[in-house]
């Protein structure tokens, strides 16, 4: 799939995603208006129907055309303009509950105009879970009215949203599958990713074992002319030629078996105790008889860093990935430094060059594994992207920690901590 496919069904995934999540929220929050709306009304007209029967009782005459008001979103006030008798109130209110079939938990409290305070009557469950919501004996009056029952339906909303259990059902299936497609989008980014990454990978390594072949392959017809015998000192050449290149290609080899290794069974580490400075000089002598006369490789080591706990033999790796990496990367001239120094028990080992700096863009990306920083199809640095990854699994298994600090124009800095309580 190309980019420009790929950026419009994603573009079109998100647009359908955030389309569908607002369509849907919408058709909820309207479902829910509409129910709660319809719920009230039955309980005004549930309300008004009492009203109606104790006045009758009572024979008194209403004081006003609609008796019942709402004082909040769930607690009324109901005007009977005559003296309530509790139980009497009770069997209405049941009665016409019950007629219209409104199943929710209420408490009530009658207005007495002698005492002015409202007197707590009781709390109606409708599932006989007995429980008191409010313990609501503080429901507030309405000076309005002089006869007057308040009623609290505490769960008023619970009620709504049982009602409402099977849209929120097919909602929730809704957005549990908007958010498989957006993770189905999101996976074939990743795997488009990691596509381009194996191409880019079979591309490098497909270069880098061309090279030691074709010479391999051009040596050993040399070798097998019928009069190359006569000339021993031209036979030795391109013998130590094919020599040469085999170890080449078995280092290549090594290095991708390697990385394959660490993957499947995790690293295991051989730790010893050596001198850091010591090896990090012994490194830098053996990398300085293949360096060109133009590049530098410079040492700024503090006396205070002695000892550390750590692998030899993946250390001497770690360092060789780091000054190869800059070696590459840092332009004509090369300069690198190595420093160490020792800052709160911790040590750091720096290693930073003159090159060209790293992208921020590309800074999350540089440990991951076949990464290389794009140049198109121009294979001018050498490599599989697996030296970082290396870099940074080996960092992982002695729980150190590695960071890259760099700004583009003003070379790249790699930095190695190792935390006290890690170097035991």
């Amino acid at each position: 799939m190309r980019k420009q496919q790929l950026r419009f069904v994603v573009l079109l995934g998100a647009i359908s995603i955030i389309g569908i999540i607002t369509v849907q929220t919408y058709f909820l929050t309207k479902a829910w208006s509409i129910k709660e709306k319809q719920f009230k009304q039955s309980i005004v007209i549930a309300l008004k129907n009492v009203a109606e029967k104790i006045c009758r009782l009572n024979q008194a005459a209403p004081q006003y055309e609609n008796p019942v008001r709402q004082l909040t979103s769930n607690y009324f006030v109901v005007d009977v303009n005559s003296v309530i008798d509790a139980n009497v109130l009770e069997h209405f209110l049941k009665n016409e509950f019950e007629k219209l079939n409104i199943k929710t938990d209420y408490e009530y409290a009658i207005y007495d105009c002698h005492t002015d305070r409202m007197i707590y009557g009781n709390y109606i469950s409708m599932f006989g879970s007995g429980e008191t919501a409010m313990q609501g004996k503080n429901l507030p009056k309405y000076h309005e009215y002089l006869y007057y029952f308040g009623i609290h339906f505490p769960a008023l909303r619970k009620t709504i949203a049982a009602d409402m259990t099977i849209l929120f059902f097919f909602t929730f299936i809704l957005i549990l599958s908007v958010f498989f497609f957006a993770y189905a989008i999101f996976v074939i980014l990743q795997q488009k990713r990691l596509s381009e990454l194996q191409k880019d990978f079979i591309n490098n390594m497909t270069h880098e074992f061309k090279t030691p072949i074709s010479t391999i392959n051009i040596s050993a017809d040399i070798i097998t002319q019928p009069d190359i015998v006569n000339d021993p000192q031209r036979l030795s050449t391109y013998g130590w030629i094919i020599k040469k290149e085999n170890q080449r290609l078995n280092l290549l080899v090594e290095k991708v078996l390697q990385i394959a290794r660490i993957e499947k069974g995790g690293i295991q580490l051989k730790k010893e105790l050596l001198d850091l400075n010591e090896f990090i000089q012994t490194v830098v002598n053996n990398f300085k008889t293949n360096l060109n006369p133009e590049s530098k490789l410079e040492t700024f080591l503090d006396k205070d860093v002695i000892i550390i706990h750590a692998d030899v033999l993946h250390l001497t790796n770690v360092f060789y990935n780091l000054i190869d990496n800059t070696l590459k990367y840092a332009g004509e001239t090369p300069v690198i430094h190595i420093n160490t120094f020792k800052e709160q028990n911790n040590i750091f080992i720096v290693f930073s060059d003159n090159g060209p700096g790293i992208d921020i863009k590309y800074r999350k990306l540089i440990f991951h594994k076949f990464f290389r920083i794009p140049s198109g199809n121009i294979h001018d640095v050498k490599g599989f992207g697996l030296g970082l990854f290396y870099v940074k699994n080996i960092c992982r298994a002695h729980k150190w920690n590695i960071r890259l600090i760099s700004n583009p124009g003003s070379g790249a800095t790699f930095r190695i901590e190792i935390p006290s309580k890690s170097n035991t």
